[in-house]
């Protein structure tokens, strides 16, 4: 497959702390990328050793198939928005996406006539065709996010890294913004490299998500695949969508915590020793203690402790006997929301098949 980055066996420290440990991803052309993992994990790092900010203490980058290891940053064609925007305040609008055409270092543009139908046909692209002469000062959070993305469009670069773009923006900007990054990587067919620490943000951005650990990819796949079938109790821990049990696989193939058993999927019954058992919030079902458990269904009682809710969707919070609290997400859409009384004891039931076993 002809990709457009390859990052292979990527090293990186600062003094004796190890940032990136043998770090191999590879992209496609016009892909959008998610790279997610907890803050530290490496995922600024990597971005400015692409950009060619900083230089590796060991791997390669490759653009096209060339190594870029020598080359300075502003020959590589990459284009980097970060988090703070880092517009010129005694700029305009216009000004500041012009900036680089005007003074980059090789074959800066001279024709103003040019910058203009450049300028503003990014503009128009992220939807700030009526603004350009606006001062910084004078435009919110959510059009400064495009202006900086403007800018980096303008210089045509083959790719986009996004170093958590949409962390200065509240709940409904981040909301819109996520649609229109994949409407503009879509229209202009670029390759898009998006950093962030929200699971669920990634997860709506990416073609595929690189799941960072670290130092290391731990998995990469599409969307759907990291959901529901994340590679490690790690990735499953990190899209905090999942409850998870640490205890041990017994002989008879049972899950085994404490004085509670689960039966497992078939896969993970020709196991044993210590193992993590996870089950997706979405997945559990609240009955009451009187429901027998099914034979294809695992479960465990719980008392009642609070409940959340957070739009379309409320969070049922239930505690055990030892004391960890178990999760339950109803969704608004699919029926109308329960009752549940505090203290009261209920049976957590799911499907056998829907956990994750993991030794």
């Amino acid at each position: 497959m002809n990709h457009i980055l390859e990052i292979e066996n990527i090293s990186k420290g600062y003094g004796r702390r190890p940032v990136l440990e043998n770090f191999s991803l590879a992209m496609r052309h016009n892909e959008y990328m998610s790279l997610l993992g907890p803050s530290g994990c490496g995922k600024s790092t990597l971005l400015r050793v692409i950009a060619g900010f900083e230089r590796p203490d060991g791997g390669t980058v490759r653009l096209n198939g060339k190594p870029v290891g020598d080359m300075p940053a502003h020959e590589r064609g990459i284009g980097f928005v970060s988090q703070g925007f880092a517009l010129f305040p005694h700029m305009s609008v216009f000004d500041n996406v012009a900036f680089g055409l005007r003074y980059r270092l090789i074959d800066p543009l001279r024709d103003e006539a040019e910058v203009r139908r450049r300028v503003e046909t990014v503009l128009d692209l992220v939807g700030l065709a009526d603004l350009g002469g606006r001062e910084i000062g004078e435009i919110s959070g959510g059009q400064k996010q495009r202006v900086a993305l403007a800018r980096t469009l303008v210089a045509g670069p083959k790719i986009i890294l996004l170093d958590e773009p949409l962390g200065a923006l509240d709940a409904n900007l981040r909301t819109r913004m996520t649609i229109e990054l994949r409407r503009i990587r879509r229209q202009l067919g670029v390759t898009f490299m998006h950093v962030t620490g929200n699971e669920m943000e990634a997860l709506a951005m990416g073609d595929r998500v690189a799941v960072m650990d670290e130092g290391r990819a731990v998995q990469v796949a599409n969307p759907d695949t990291i959901y529901n079938r994340p590679a490690t109790p790690e990735v499953a821990r990190f899209l905090n969508r999942y409850n998870m049990f640490a205890g041990r696989l017994a002989d008879d193939g049972r899950f085994v915590k404490d004085d509670m058993a689960f039966a497992c999927p078939p896969a993970a019954r020709r196991r044993d020793g210590n193992a993590t058992y996870c089950i997706r919030y979405d997945r559990v079902e609240v009955h009451d203690q009187s429901v027998p458990l099914p034979p294809d269904h695992a479960g465990v009682e719980a008392r009642f402790v609070a409940s959340e809710y957070s739009g379309p969707r409320i969070a049922y919070f239930f505690q055990l006997r030892e004391g960890q609290v178990l999760e339950v997400e109803h969704h608004l859409s699919s029926r109308r929301p329960e009752e549940f009384a505090a203290g009261q004891a209920y049976r957590l039931l799911w499907p056998v098949e829907a956990a994750l076993v993991f030794s």
